[in-house]
Parts: C-alpha cells; sequence; structure tokens
C-alpha cells in the first residue's frame, strides 16, 4: 500500500506568531463549518413550526448534511489534490457561510435542505483536508498541539455551539440563529484568506487508498465500527433533545441553558479523556459507553424535573466530549503512516453517523414514543463495546 503523505512542513522557525494565527483561522473555520452541521438540533421545534413540518421531518435538516458530508470528505479531497490547500479551505468556508445565510432567508422547507446539502460539501471537504494542515504551518515539534487546536474546533462545536445557536435562536427567532452563525462562516473566511499561506498541492490519496486501508488495517476497522455506533446511538437521541426536555416538563426558556450545561460538561470530558486517554484507551471507551448509557436510559426512566435533567445532560456532556479526542486517538494509533486515508474514513463515519442517527431518530419519534430514541441511542452505545474488545495498535488498556 503506497503510504500517504502531506509533504514537508512550509512552516519556518522565524515566523511562529504567524504560522499560530493561521492555526487559529484554519481552528475557527472548522468550528463554524461543524456549528452549521450541528445548528439544528437546538432549533428543531422553531423551525418544523414555523415552515409547518414535523419534528421528526425537521431532522433531515441533521441528516443531509451528515451524508453529504460522508461521500464528499474522500471526494474533494482526491478531486482538490492538485489545487493550491489555501484556495479549496476558502472556498469551502464561503460556501458554508453563503449556505447558512441563504437558510436564514429560506421561505420553505425545501430551500433549507438545499442549504444544509451544501453545508454538507463545505463539512467533508473542509475537514479532511484541514486534517493534514497543522504540517504546513507550524514548526514539527508544534504540530501535536496544533493538531489538537484545530481538532479542538470540531469538539467546541459539538458542545457549545449547539446551546449557543439555541440561545441565540430563543432570543431572536431561528432565522437570526442561522445568519449568526453565517457571519462566523464570514469571519472564518477573513481570517483564512489573510493569515494562511500558500500551500501547493502535494501528493494526495486516491480513492482507492481509503479502502485498501480498511481492508488491510482490523484495528482501524474496530475504530470505524466504534465510531459509527457510538456516534450514530448519541445522535439518534441527542438530534431530539429539545423535545426530549419539553416532554419532561422543562420550560421552552430553559433548554437552552440546559443545552449550555451540556456544552460545559462536554468540555470538561474533553479534558478528563485527554489526561487519560493516551494511557488507557480503552478504559476512556467503556468510561464513555458507561456515562452515555447511564444519561439516555435514566432520562427515559426517572421522574420528570429540570433539576434533575439538568444533572443528567451534565453525565451525558461528560461522555460526549470525551468522544471526539478518544476516536482520534484510536484512529490515529491504528494508521500513524496512512492518517490522511484513516482521517477520510473517519471523517466520512463520523458524518454518515450523525446523518443516520437523525434519520432514524426521526422515523421512530413520527412512529414510536419520543423516548424510544432514547433506548435505541443506549443499544447502539452498548454494541460499540464489542469492536472496543480490540484495542487500536500500541493502545493501553
Amino acid at each position: 500500500m503506497s503510504a500517504v503523505t502531506t509533504g514537508p512542513s512550509t512552516a519556518t522557525e522565524p515566523s511562529p506568531l504567524r504560522g499560530w494565527l493561521a492555526v487559529l483561522a484554519v481552528t475557527l473555520g472548522i468550528f463554524s463549518l461543524m456549528t452549521s452541521e450541528l445548528l439544528p438540533v437546538g432549533l428543531l421545534s422553531p423551525v418544523g413550526t414555523d415552515l409547518e413540518v414535523s419534528a421528526g421531518t425537521a431532522g433531515l435538516m441533521v441528516t443531509v448534511p451528515g451524508l453529504v458530508a460522508a461521500v464528499s470528505a474522500p471526494l474533494i479531497t482526491v478531486a482538490t489534490g492538485r489545487v493550491d490547500r489555501r484556495l479549496v479551505l476558502v472556498l469551502l468556508v464561503g460556501l458554508v457561510a453563503a449556505a447558512n445565510l441563504a437558510s436564514a432567508f429560506a421561505t420553505s422547507f425545501a430551500l433549507v435542505l438545499v442549504a444544509r446539502f451544501l453545508i454538507g460539501v463545505s463539512v467533508g471537504g473542509f475537514w479532511s483536508i484541514a486534517g493534514g494542515i497543522a504540517l504546513r504551518l507550524v514548526p514539527e515539534r508544534h504540530v501535536p498541539r496544533a493538531m489538537a487546536l484545530i481538532f479542538g474546533g470540531v469538539e467546541t462545536a459539538s458542545v457549545l455551539g449547539v446551546p449557543a445557536g439555541t440561545f441565540i435562536g430563543d432570543l431572536s427567532g431561528w432565522r437570526v440563529a442561522f445568519a449568526a452563525v453565517g457571519v462566523l462562516g464570514l469571519l472564518a473566511l477573513i481570517g483564512l484568506v489573510l493569515l494562511l499561506p500558500a500551500l501547493p498541492p502535494v501528493r494526495a490519496i486516491t480513492l482507492a487508498d481509503p479502502p485498501r486501508l480498511f481492508r488491510a488495517n482490523a484495528a482501524l476497522r474496530a475504530g470505524i465500527a466504534l465510531t459509527f455506533l457510538v456516534i450514530t446511538g448519541h445522535f439518534i437521541a441527542y438530534t431530539f433533545v429539545r423535545p426530549l426536555l419539553q416532554g419532561r416538563g422543562v420550560e421552552d426558556a430553559l433548554v437552552s441553558p440546559l443545552l449550555m450545561v451540556f456544552g460545559v460538561a462536554g468540555i470538561c470530558g474533553n479534558f478528563l479523556a485527554g489526561a487519560f486517554v493516551a494511557r488507557h484507551l480503552r478504559r476512556t471507551v467503556t468510561a464513555i459507553a458507561a456515562a452515555l448509557v447511564t444519561a439516555m436510559a435514566l432520562l427515559a426512566l426517572v421522574p420528570a424535573g429540570t433539576a434533575v435533567s439538568a444533572g443528567l445532560l451534565v453525565v451525558w456532556g461528560l461522555g460526549y466530549g470525551a468522544v471526539p479526542v478518544t476516536l482520534q486517538t484510536w484512529i490515529t494509533r491504528a494508521a500513524p503512516v496512512a492518517a490522511e486515508a484513516a482521517s477520510s474514513l473517519y471523517v466520512s463515519a463520523f458524518n454518515l453517523s450523525i446523518a443516520l442517527g437523525a434519520l432514524f431518530g426521526g422515523l421512530a419519534v413520527d412512529s414510536l414514543a419520543l423516548t424510544s430514541v432514547l433506548w435505541i441511542g443506549c443499544g447502539l452505545v452498548l454494541l460499540a463495546l464489542i469492536p472496543a474488545g480490540r484495542p487500536a495498535e500500541g493502545a493501553g488498556g
């Protein structure tokens, strides 16, 4: 199998500040894209009411970009292999900014879905390419920290982007929330234009590389299966967290603060996982599964109430906050010499899981009881313990 490289670093020692500013610009870009993808989670009810669609149908706002991102991740990485990476990232961030602004002015749900399709294109392409950008922006000794910062944009969007967007939507309406994320995308666009250096293309992966790597690497297959089960299980339930909380008697005005509680807990979970995952990868996966299953099951079982719901969201947030850094560590260890091909598979699996979680969750909400999504989520997360039994290469206990 041919090795996949990202080329030598073009960063130079005399201007470390410029390199780190460029890293921050990429981080803001990936934060704006992932916030765009997940924004509807906290806005399903108002969007569905305003555009006259059911909660399950409104969940397509999460399903569509997830499916498209899963396909576009490897396709855009390969198709743009001869194009300056700076130009590609700028165009993708510009596209997501325009799509969010279009959503803010959409007069029908069909137009919103078209905009969500474009967001999926941007998310898949940007995330895959951004994974190797740190190597070309900072000196080699700083690459791990730069990579952590860039992927921290994914984590922060997952745990803070949704509650922040929900808060704006509750204050001023869902259209303002979409417009605000569009403006955020424009700011990221300006940052990339001003701060990113020219990044001439280097030898990129071919369409044959990811499937070949997947077939040959058992640890990578386990990591992809783990990603699929955990992320799908999470988003089957979390996509509908707003109606779930409302069904538990939580006042509409308190949903946004409770989602912010979830976000803060997620940041804490990220730091906790970062401290343990290097030496205890499998144990961290087990702890994540325990937290997610406990929170979802108790939300379905225990009596309703705002205080109890807040406590369970803390447990849920701690568990999910640890997911991205843990899964990224697994994938990196499984394929250290083919990182870009492995990353494209991981990005595809992650986004496909978001899409399928929202899709099947919507079907369950429309055809079964609302709380059914909690039990389905529990089942999928428990199944994830099966592939988690096979550690990535070099994993700790």
